[in-house]
């Protein structure tokens, strides 16, 4: 009989086929002891392996690019830690084995992450796969991963490991579908940057039947359990009539009377570039440039190096805008040679973003001048904004830096923060365009960490009080003459990118594959009608409500 369960739709599109489970589980190694003199072989057997997990993480992510490979790099560190090494060592020298010394110490470790705050605990995940990963191999059992499968079918997880979500073949799998994750959670980003749907965040999900046939509709956040063949042909009807009408849109950004709304790409470095200008991106407006840091090294990447990479971006907007946003580290994405090495009470609340750059000016002029010197001689209207400015003195500090490096485009500031949303017509005497982020906007509003599933309601984009600080930005900006942009996840909603434009917002960044929807759904409306939607989104009082308030003023009902 047909059910119908509901999550958080995280990536848009129909898939329907049979369930497949992810195979996460290990076995815990045996507790047996070894010889005293075995302990130098069993260090040397744990040392080989965590480096080899760490090789295998990096070769994923370099396959995968973007965002998966700097989520990859970071859990590559992770799994290199010196103290967790230091702390295997201990128990093999006092009769452990390499397997159980590595069990039990990322035990410990992971006791430590998930008391220290929610940013640290939402690092958990990622910590298990890393000892799953290296304890399998020290076991000589097979690997974690996605199930084998000769048919397609709708992968069904726990979560996903990034390693797993980076490489998943869209041929084989539909959609998936997870018991934990947000909007935000690296499942999320990853399957809307593959153009795969997604539900997450669906109480039970683990609890679906093998070969059970599933509908996952990721606009909706519904999962139907055996629907019956007259509603799958149904759904596959709607998804068809999705995939004509984007097929017959291209062009700029644009309102049906003709507003211009820049669609710019969210991109990760080089690899990103063909699917963004593959999708019509009018240019990037969010590169994030730690693709280049987060590589393992003690020190950061030389001028020369980062020039080039930059260069190629570059040279593939002739004539186009690309936003570079600095470094943006500290937190879950903690870097050696910048971060703090002591350990902070709450990272995300510590020494991040500009803070961190602004403790080494070093870094970020090294990171300013090769943007310089990457965009000489190039037609390219280069832009470069700062992460975490929370107020107009972080602004000025980073306008400065810019100008000594001698960049020669616009400076900008990203909106991640209350008080950069409150006070921004001040931070906007010293810059010169402002970038909403969105996730991170919803995460300090609420205090609510992204990672976290049980709180995963609040980083919700819809919700009122944060249309209501992009609507207050937004409207700094266009009294000042400048540019307010949206680069967070909420560009990638159709109908919420129609909201943000009716709040003011000048342009729209996101993953390239959520372009052409978002192209041909505004294409739609007026803009009067989406001043109207975003009117009544904020009238309300729930994430549910405004979304409901948006879609019956642009479906005219």
């Amino acid at each position: 009989m047909e059910e119908t369960l509901r999550g958080a739709g995280v990536s848009h599109g129909v898939a329907i086929g049979p369930v497949r489970h992810m195979r996460t589980a290990v076995l815990e190694p045996p507790a047996a002891r070894i010889a005293a003199d075995q302990a130098p072989r069993e260090q040397a057997r744990a040392q080989q392996a965590v480096e080899a997990v760490a090789a295998d993480l990096r070769a994923r992510g370099n396959l995968a690019g973007g965002e998966a490979q700097a989520v990859l790099e970071a859990q590559a560190l992770m799994a290199l830690d010196p103290e967790l090494m230091a702390d295997v060592r201990r128990r093999t020298a006092v009769g452990s084995s390499a397997a159980r010394a590595v069990y039990d110490a990322f035990a410990a470790y992971r006791a430590l992450l998930a008391t220290a705050g929610d940013y640290l605990a939402g690092r958990v995940a990622d910590l298990d796969d890393v000892r799953n990963r290296t304890v399998a191999r020290l076991m000589g059992v097979p690997m974690p991963g996605v199930p084998d499968s000769d048919e397609p079918y709708v992968l069904v997880a726990r979560d996903l490991a990034p390693a797993d979500t980076a490489l998943l073949d869209p041929s084989l799998v539909l959609g998936f579908v997870t018991e934990e994750g947000g909007p935000t959670s690296h499942s999320a980003i990853l399957a809307r940057a593959m153009g795969v749907p997604a539900v997450v965040a669906l109480p039970g999900a683990t609890a679906l039947a093998k070969g059970a046939v599933v509908a996952v509709d990721g606009s909706t956040g519904e999962v139907l359990v055996a629907p019956s063949p007259e509603r799958q042909a149904e759904l596959r009807r709607v998804a068809e009539e999705r995939r004509a009408a984007l097929a017959a849109s291209s062009g700029p950004g644009r309102t049906s009377d003709g507003h211009r709304v820049p669609l710019l790409a969210n991109i990760g470095g080089p690899a990103e570039v063909a699917a963004a200008v593959a999708a019509g991106a009018e240019g990037v407006g969010l590169f994030r440039t730690e693709f280049l840091f987060l590589d393992g090294s003690a020190q950061a990447p030389s001028e020369e190096r980062q020039v080039e990479a930059y260069r190629a971006v570059l040279e593939a907007f002739p004539e186009g805008r690309v936003v570079v946003r600095v470094l943006d580290a500290g937190a879950d994405k903690p870097l050696g040679f910048l971060t703090p090495a002591d350990d902070e009470p709450n990272p995300a609340l510590g020494v991040r973003g500009l803070r961190a750059l602004l403790h080494h000016p070093e870094v970020l002029l090294t990171q300013l001048r090769a943007l310089a010197k990457a965009a000489d001689g190039l037609p390219v209207h280069l832009e470069v904004m700062a992460p975490m400015v929370a107020d107009r003195v972080d602004a000025r500090a980073f306008a400065d830096a810019c100008r000594a490096a001698g960049l020669p485009g616009a400076v900008g500031a990203m909106v991640e923060i209350p008080s950069a949303a409150l006070r921004a017509r001040s931070i906007l005497q010293e810059v010169g365009f402002l970038s909403l982020g969105t996730n991170d906007l919803a995460q300090y509003t609420f205090a609510a960490d992204r990672q976290v599933g049980a709180v995963a309601r609040f980083q919700d984009p819809w919700q009122p009080v944060l249309l209501d600080l992009m609507a207050g930005a937004a409207e700094a900006a266009r009294a000042a003459g400048q540019g307010c942009g949206v680069c967070g996840e909420a560009a990638a909603d159709p109908v919420l990118a129609c909201v943000l434009t009716g709040l003011g917002v000048t342009s729209l960044s996101m993953g390239a594959a959520a372009i052409p929807r978002v192209r041909a759904t505004l294409a739609k409306y007026t803009l009067a009608q989406c001043e109207r939607a975003a009117a009544a989104a904020r009238a309300v009082d729930t994430a549910e409500e405004a979304r409901a308030a948006a879609h019956q003023v642009l479906s005219g009902e």
